[in-house]
């Protein structure tokens, strides 16, 4: 029987070079391949790209969640990156501490650790 493994949603952008250059900003190392598409990876998160010249945040942005060890550290550390958003992390009822990151085209990382105690 196969065994899932990994998983990395495409997310889609009307400007590939400032996909990069945004996610490159907070810490992925990020790779074109090709005009139309490209990778960003971060402690062995991957998320992939593509080009899509119709790409409207209001109707086709995408999201991806992300399990992370402190979603306050994460927070500081990309809310100094310009061009996106950070929302700030908050506790919530069922037991985690989560945030968020929408960066230029609308795609959303939402980010989340378990809460102290």
């Amino acid at each position: 029987m196969s065994t899932l493994r990994s998983v990395a949603p495409v997310f889609a952008t009307s400007d590939l070079g400032r996909w990069l250059d945004h996610y490159r900003a907070l810490g992925f190392v990020v790779e074109r391949y090709g005009d139309e598409y490209g990778f960003a990876v971060l402690d062995g998160v991957e998320l992939h790209v593509t080009v899509d010249p119709d790409h409207d945040p209001l109707r086709t942005a995408g999201c991806a969640y992300l399990h992370v060890d402190d979603a306050d550290e994460l927070h500081a550390r990309w809310s100094g990156v310009t061009g996106g958003r950070a929302v700030a992390p908050v506790d919530t009822p069922y037991g985690l501490r989560e945030g968020a990151q929408i960066d230029p085209d609308g795609n959303l990382l939402r980010y989340g650790s378990p809460l102290a105690g």
